[in-house]
């Protein structure tokens, strides 16, 4: 599985460290919560909103480098709005991922 990392973000910054120290402290603040809604509203079975914050966390993943992650999330994304939940545990393993990185930032 590919792995987390900065080089977007390094590449968006052209080298200015408090603009990158900036855009990952929003980062760091905003991803929790946004996986927590996710997990709360797959376990709810509300597969709508399920998918809409999938949507929002595939900024986090495509902002973090993960290109074929990105692939996934939209496909599950798409298959939440169909009511089919296939995708859920690869998911899961990128949001792990993440926040294995973001934690140890």
């Amino acid at each position: 599985m590919e792995q987390p990392n900065l080089s977007y973000i390094n590449t968006l910054s052209g080298g200015d460290k408090a603009f990158e120290t900036k855009l990952i402290g929003i980062i760091k603040q905003e991803y929790p919560e946004e996986r927590d809604v996710y997990f709360k509203n797959f376990k709810a079975k509300n597969y709508k909103l399920a998918a809409e914050n999938v949507h929002k966390l595939k900024h986090k993943i495509n902002i973090l480098g993960l290109n074929e992650s990105y692939k996934v999330a939209e496909k599950y994304e798409h298959n939440l709005i169909d009511n089919i939940t296939e995708g859920k545990d690869d998911f899961a393993n990128i949001l792990q991922a993440i926040t294995n990185f973001l934690n140890g930032l």
